[in-house]
């Protein structure tokens, strides 16, 4: 890896007042980027990690379950949030509440979520196509946020042919975003197949004034250093790359760096940070809540290690934590770390058509607000 470390004598990414070393931040992820998840996280390795996404009109009508999803750690600096709307006016007043409450000290937009019940909205990944509507809502947004960072990721565009990408940094950047990330893949795209990587390089040179994050297939150290050196892009977002491996946010670190990577944790090991993960639950949602949300990164946690199908069972039936440290004792805890566990994780799922709201395509300079976003916090 010393190939690449010389590329990145870069300067430190900065997102508003904040220095972000190493220049890593952890993807919203629904479901799965809670305040237990992101202090895991945040136990191995510095960065911004961002909470699950919070719809802005949830925020400005105080939704009990998104107020309670905007919980943050005594520790967590800067506190991160993602807010998703297809409203100025709605985002806007949002991040006043936000700015005005101090309840956080970053706010990200959503852009970029290819989910059906999104797009079909005009929300998401569909929104940039309307490039007086995006503008609004950025130029609105980064107004009412004031001395706080506001941020914008999106996607390259909805399909191979409507393209939004380029279009969306040069608004953000006129309306004052902080900083835009890309997750290098169109909506119609999904998860599935390759990001385009060469995506982020074009949007970097058309971005010149505010720092370009990359995003899209980091599932290793190896793969932040290359899309670096291959892309320039000032700092990386990582999502399903860390799913059941937390510990991937130490690696990073002493990849940029220019440390060796620690070693790979051993099955015990693993045992021992999925315990805290559980521990870390419990503090925030009770224990009966917190085991059955655990069990989603149970096949993540034991990818590809040795645990035999009836020990998978349990542990993704697990409901106590007394059941749970009787599973973790069954494991062979000195198993190592498979050779094949660094590769794609999470939903990769299959391309499909963007679903749209009737007409969207007609017209792109057309700055009607979409029919309201629901209440749904989290994706």
């Amino acid at each position: 890896m010393e190939d690449v470390t010389a590329t990145l004598s870069k300067p430190a990414l900065k997102i508003g007042p904040y220095e972000v070393d190493p220049p890593v931040v952890l993807a919203p992820m629904a479901g799965i980027t809670n305040v237990a998840f992101r202090q895991l996280c945040a136990e191995y390795g510095a960065g911004i990690y961002v909470c699950e996404m919070i719809t802005a009109r949830a925020v400005v009508e105080r939704h009990p379950g998104t107020m309670h999803m905007m919980t943050f750690g005594e520790h967590e600096k800067p506190r991160s949030m993602q807010l998703y709307g297809v409203d100025p006016k709605t985002m806007a007043e949002a991040v006043r509440i936000i700015v005005g409450e101090g309840l956080a000290d970053h706010i990200d937009s959503n852009f970029g979520c290819p989910v059906a019940k999104v797009t079909r909205k005009g929300g998401g990944a569909a929104l940039p196509f309307k490039r007086k509507l995006f503008a609004d809502i950025v130029r609105e947004s980064a107004a009412a946020a004031g001395d706080v960072p506001f941020t914008v990721k999106f996607r390259v565009g909805i399909d191979d042919d409507h393209l939004t990408y380029l279009d969306a940094g040069r608004i953000a950047e006129a309306e004052g975003a902080a900083a835009v990330s890309l997750h290098a893949r169109t909506a119609a795209q999904r998860y599935s197949g390759q990001a385009d990587w060469t995506k982020i390089a074009a949007l970097k040179e058309a971005v010149t004034t505010i720092p370009v994050l990359g995003n899209g297939d980091i599932f290793s150290a190896a793969d932040a250093l290359r899309m670096v050196a291959e892309t320039g892009c000032d700092g990386v977002v990582v999502g399903r790359g860390c799913l059941g491996r937390p510990w991937l946010f130490g690696e990073l670190e002493a990849a940029f760096a220019g440390r060796p990577l620690p070693t790979p944790p051993n099955l015990g090991e693993v045992a021992q940070v999925l315990r805290r993960h559980a521990e870390l639950l419990i503090q925030h949602d009770g224990e009966t809540k917190a085991l059955r949300d655990l069990r989603k990164h149970m096949a993540w946690y034991f990818m590809n290690f040795p645990v035999g199908a009836e020990l998978r069972r349990g542990f993704a039936m697990v409901s106590g934590l007394p059941e749970l440290d009787d599973l973790i004792g069954k494991l062979d805890h000195d198993a190592p770390f498979p050779a094949n566990a660094d590769g794609p994780r999470g939903r990769q799922g299959s391309p499909g058509k963007v679903t749209l709201p009737h007409g969207w395509l007609n017209d792109p300079d057309d700055d009607c607000v979409p029919e309201t976003e629901d209440m749904h916090s989290g994706g």
